[in-house]
């Protein structure tokens, strides 16, 4: 083109609209998915796969059953710890029990009947040693029945309040402390028996299921893998020439056998080095075999799918 003179170039282009420009560089590429794969936080048996491959899921829905068993039975003993612990916490707040009590008020009652007769005792042998007709001796028998009489009658006073007295702080705050302690071993175990259940982390499609119902998946091993269809991304590669032409933002159209019009894409990342050549000298006639890996982010709306082959035009 570039012998031809300038007039003939000129008169071409006149004729045939188009002629001398070049052509809109296109550019190779395919669609990829970033992936989240669902695998459990610790091994199991797996019971039920609810997802199949092209599934569409949503947050939150139950994909994976594991076994269960030793879980649930870890969970009904630190619940029966709990509760332990809570009445070994309300019985020290509220003192002894009530029958206890009732034991400690009717000994009482006949301690107190008993230091009354007592003191009439007492009384009476006083006034018949005052007329000389009982001995002195009788008069210190019953002053010692009623001594005894009154000592019976203050233990048991102290031993009921005693009785209806709460714990001390120390006994209360160890209390505490183990059904704290009780309680939080319950939420340990239920939370492991929710991890039986894997949920999906978002929405999106699921891509590959990786096992079967009965086997075991042991951890970190994806059990299956979502990704979301709108938020896909295209994979091309830039011959070294154009490669100062490009940056982050610039916008491409989209194109690829069936897909609808108007497609674009958004450079997000352009790779520093070149990719995926022979060895070669970096002299200025084989530089152009060098390519750059590229990657922009697919509009939404859309319903490519990974590993789809396109071709990619920076847009004017």
């Amino acid at each position: 083109m570039s012998d031809l003179p300038n007039w003939i170039v000129a008169l071409i282009a006149i004729a045939i609209p188009g002629f001398g420009q070049p052509p809109d560089q296109t550019y190779n590429g395919y669609v990829e998915a970033d992936y989240l794969y669902v695998a459990p936080s610790s091994p199991g048996r797996i019971t039920a796969i609810r997802a199949n491959e092209g599934q569409e899921v949503s947050a939150g829905d139950l994909l994976v059953a594991l076994v269960d068993t030793e879980q649930t039975a870890a969970l009904h003993a630190a619940e029966a710890n709990v509760a332990v612990a809570q009445a070994n916490l309300d019985n020290l707040m509220t003192g002894s029990r009530e029958a206890e009590i009732e034991v400690i008020r009717a000994s009482l009652t006949n301690a107190e009947a008993d230091q009354h007769l007592a003191q009439i005792t007492l009384d009476r042998s006083l006034q018949l040693a005052a007329k000389g007709l009982v001995p002195p001796a009788q008069v210190d028998t019953d002053q010692a029945r009623l001594q005894s009489a009154d000592a019976q009658v203050a233990q048991l006073r102290a031993e009921l309040q005693v009785a209806e007295l709460p714990a001390r702080s120390a006994q209360q705050l160890a209390a505490e402390a183990t059904l704290e302690g009780a309680r939080a071993e319950a939420d340990r175990a239920r939370s492991a028996l929710d991890d039986r259940r894997i949920a999906a982390p978002e929405s999106g499609l699921v891509d590959r299921v990786f096992f079967d119902v009965g086997e075991v998946a042991g951890v970190a091993s994806p059990i299956l893998s979502i990704f979301q269809p709108n938020r896909l991304k295209a994979i091309f590669f830039i011959p070294e020439p154009e490669r100062a032409s490009f940056a982050v933002g610039d916008m491409l159209t989209v194109f690829c056998d069936g897909c609808p019009e108007g497609l674009t894409a958004s450079v997000t990342r352009l790779a520093s080095s070149p990719q995926h050549t022979p060895p070669i000298l970096y002299s200025r006639d084989e530089r152009s075999r060098l390519v750059f890996r590229a990657e922009a982010v697919l509009t939404e709306g859309h319903r490519l799918l990974p590993g789809q082959p396109i071709s990619l035009r920076k847009t004017p």
